[in-house]
């Protein structure tokens, strides 16, 4: 067994290589414009670190957002590629529930919400209770957010600490730790989706419309 897992659904690049009974290797840069130029890098440092060659991979693991358009599609891609070429099984996680988990490990009492920056001043967010996800993924205002919250129930996540005048902040994970992703999958302790990205929100960019006839 020889798990590759990696989450860009935030602006932490987070990359693990696990075999199943501890980590091997992982890296994690934080930057929210180079996804794409920090990913590959990472890969093959953990690769590298831990003396493998990509073709012994079994497994690959991916966070599935909720996040921006273009940092989650560099992570997705690079995924179903590297299933593709080397014949693996894939695996997509919602990245709200590996925060949930690091956050569950680190002690935050539940119920807990977990909040991401969803630029636009909003919060891509979910809700958890005994372990389990119980509300979202959504996207919200984070005064939207804070309405729906029970009392004494804290926020966890970059989001929150964004948004802390709104939002009550409790100490946890700021970002998906792929270390983490690869030992909830492992241990069969968390929804298993579609490697399919989690938008929630049509991206920026559009297809423009017709052209008007010229009359």
């Amino acid at each position: 067994m020889l798990l590759l897992a990696f989450d860009t659904a935030t602006p932490h690049v987070t990359v693990a290589l696990h075999d199943g009974s501890q980590v091997l290797a992982d890296s994690s840069e934080v930057d929210p414009r180079r996804h794409g130029e920090l990913l590959a890098p990472g890969i093959a440092a953990v690769l590298e670190e831990a003396g493998v060659d990509r073709r012994d991979l079994t497994d690959v693991a991916v966070g599935v957002g909720p996040g921006p358009f273009t940092g989650l599609r560099v992570g997705l891609v690079t995924a179903r590629t590297l299933a593709a070429v080397l014949d693996v099984q894939l695996h997509g996680v919602c990245s709200l529930d590996v925060v949930a988990g690091q956050a569950a490990r680190q002690g935050v009492q539940q119920p807990f919400a977990v909040a991401t920056d969803a630029r636009r001043k909003e919060v891509y967010w979910a809700r958890y209770a005994d372990g389990d996800r119980v509300q979202g993924p959504a996207v919200a205002r984070p005064a939207a957010l804070a309405q729906l919250l029970s009392a004494g129930e804290g926020v966890v996540g970059r989001g929150a600490q964004l948004y802390a005048e709104v939002l009550p902040v409790v100490d946890g994970p700021l970002d998906p730790d792929a270390a983490v992703l690869a030992e909830l999958v492992l241990a069969g302790s968390v929804e298993l989706l579609a490697a399919e990205p989690l938008y929630l929100r049509r991206p920026d960019a559009a297809e423009p419309g017709l052209r008007k006839p010229v009359s």
